[in-house]
């Protein structure tokens, strides 16, 4: 049985970047407004602007653009198109705007995962590799994949339950708040079940394995969890969805501004109204507040 899960993260050095330009954005702004009110020209106010999309743009956008040019057209595509058109127009500030919220989103969405995966590598940390298997008066310590089903499994106080089963002697109690988040110890005596993942209290206890190490409540949860960390959230997924119908939809309907007002301004105001703000930054603090939420029910479920 694996004890210990293989965890996929984003690279940090993306994850860096990201947090950079969200920095720099926040930093850019407000200088830039100190310098208009001081009365500076407008090549002075733009230079933190300037700075900005320089230090900020390319490390921000050209993963999106990757995705773009390999056929996945997300929520986010909207975002580097009015980012472009902001740039090349001189509409500086709209551009460090967007860069601000395409990034802070992206520091968001990393900080939910880093957060996802260090919840599961303290549940993997907390199982057991080995337990402790009772046959007549003689107490062996084997490897957890060793366990079969009927085997009598000593469980010292303070230890965690490494299998699903039964007390057949002992009268205790077990902490399982990680697995049911309930916050109080529960009594364990002949006939009551175990599960597994559950921490002994001070007295040893004797169950009989009702299941597989690999079958157990606790190799469920970690499996879920594994699979809840690899695969991406099902908000992401319908926003990917959603900016996939919705970019070019907004990119016509850009154009035609465009095209009957004769003015490339129109084309870069209905891209910006256009790019889903809400949608990009409330993915992840969604997932952000779903992890928090099981996180008060002891991190586990």
């Amino acid at each position: 049985m694996k004890t210990q899960p293989e965890i996929k993260s984003l690279s940090s050095k993306q994850i860096n970047w990201d947090l950079v330009a969200a920095i720099l954005c926040l930093f850019a702004i407000p200088i830039h407004f100190i310098l208009r009110w001081a009365g500076a020209a407008e090549v002075i106010t733009n230079i933190p602007l300037f700075l900005a999309i320089a230090i900020s743009g390319i490390p921000v956008f050209l993963p999106i653009a990757r995705k773009a040019f390999a056929g996945d057209f997300g929520s986010d595509l909207l975002g580097v198109v009015a980012f472009v058109t902001g740039a090349l127009l001189g509409e500086y500030l709209a551009a460090v705007l967007i860069i601000l919220m395409l990034s802070g989103g992206q520091v968001l969405e990393s900080y939910a995962v880093r957060k996802a995966s260090s919840v599961l590598r303290t549940l993997a940390e907390r199982m057991p590799s080995t337990a402790h298997r009772r046959k007549g008066d003689k107490l062996d310590e084997i490897n957890l994949n060793e366990i079969a089903i009927g085997d009598e499994v000593v469980i010292f106080p303070h230890e965690v339950a490494p299998v699903d089963g039964v007390v057949i002697d002992g009268n205790g109690s077990m902490d399982e708040s990680y697995l049911t988040g309930e916050p109080y110890f529960v009594s364990k005596a002949p006939g009551v079940a175990v599960l597994s993942g559950s921490i002994n209290g001070e007295v040893a206890l004797t169950i009989r394995a009702e299941k597989l190490p690999t079958d157990s409540r606790y190799a469920q949860i970690m499996a879920v969890m594994q699979d809840a960390e690899q695969k991406r959230p099902t908000a992401r997924r319908l926003g990917d969805q959603i900016g996939a119908i919705f970019t070019p939809v907004a990119l016509v309907f850009g154009l035609a501004a465009w095209f009957f007002s004769g003015d490339s301004m129109r084309f870069l105001a209905v891209l910006v109204v256009a790019t889903p703000c809400p949608l990009l930054i409330a993915i992840p603090v969604t997932i952000i507040s779903a992890i928090s939420l099981r996180s008060l029910t002891k991190q586990a479920l």
